[in-house]
C-alpha cells in the first residue's frame, strides 16, 4: 500500500510521499542433522522390579548407539516417569502394575543412519519410537539468503507500485524492518509403538528457510 502523508518520528507531520511494502523471502535447503525420540516402556506387578529392567534395557541401547557412532554427548535423556496402570471392570478401578517409561533424545549428524539408528535401537530393547525431526546445525547462513531475497522483493515491489502511478521512486528505502518468523525443523510425526522394524527408511526431505521484512520507501511526482 502507498501513503501520500508521512509521520516523522517526532510525533508531528511533515510533507512527503511514501509507498510502504512487505517482502518475503524463501530457500529450500537440505537438513544435515536429525533427531529422534527412542523409549523403552516396561510394566510391572512391582515397581523396583520394573525400574531395574527399564535400567537395564537403557544400558544396553545407549551402548549400542555408542557402538554405531553416536556420541555420547549426543544421547540424553528427555522424558523418565513411573505410572500406575489399572483395569476397569464393571465401572470398578482394578491396580494392573506400574509402567516406566524412559526416552532418549538422539541426534544424529550422519543422515543416512538414522534408519540404522532406529532399527538398532529397537533390536536392543526400544518399543516407542516418535518425534523425528531433521534440522541444520547452522541456520544463520541460510537465512542471511532469505533475507536478501526479502528486501529485493520488497524493492520490486515498491518499483511496481511507482510505476503504475507514474512517480519516480528513490530507491533505497527509508526503513526497514525485520519480520520474526521461527525456522521450523522438518518432522516424520509418527508415534509408534515398535515391536519390530526392519531396514527403516526414512527420507529428510527439504526445510524451508523463510524471512520477511516491511519496508518504507519515498518518492517523487513526475
Amino acid at each position: 500500500m502507498y501513503h501520500y502523508q508521512l509521520q516523522n518520528r517526532n510525533g508531528g507531520h511533515q510533507k512527503g510521499h511514501l509507498i510502504k511494502v512487505t517482502g518475503e523471502g524463501e530457500i529450500a535447503v537440505q537438513p544435515d542433522l536429525a533427531s529422534v525420540n527412542l523409549g523403552i516402556i516396561t510394566e510391572g506387578k512391582e515397581l523396583i522390579p520394573a525400574q531395574q529392567q527399564n535400567a537395564i534395557q537403557n544400558t544396553k541401547v545407549i551402548q549400542s548407539l555408542v557402538e554405531l557412532g553416536i556420541p555420547q554427548s549426543h544421547i540424553q535423556t528427555f522424558d523418565y516417569r513411573i505410572e500406575s496402570d489399572y483395569d476397569y471392570e464393571q465401572g470398578k478401578q482394578i491396580f494392573k502394575g506400574y509402567k516406566v517409561t524412559h526416552i532418549l533424545q538422539v541426534k544424529i549428524e550422519d543422515l543416512t543412519m538414522i534408519g540404522k539408528v532406529v532399527d538398532n535401537a529397537v533390536q536392543n530393547g526400544v518399543n516407542y519410537v516418535s518425534n523425528i525431526q531433521f534440522t541444520l546445525n547452522n541456520k544463520e547462513p541460510y537465512y542471511q539468503r532469505a533475507l536478501v531475497m526479502a528486501v529485493n522483493n520488497a524493492i520490486g515491489k515498491a518499483k511496481t507500485i511507482a510505476d503504475s502511478i507514474n512517480v519516480t521512486l528513490i530507491p533505497t528505502p527509508s526503513l526497514i524492518v525485520e519480520g520474526s518468523i521461527p525456522i521450523q525443523p522438518y518432522s516424520y510425526q509418527p508415534e509408534t509403538m515398535v515391536k519390530a522394524m526392519s531396514t527403516t527408511p526414512l527420507e529428510p526431505g527439504q526445510l524451508k528457510i523463510k524471512a520477511n521484512i516491511s519496508a518504507e520507501f519515498h518518492y517523487r511526482l513526475i
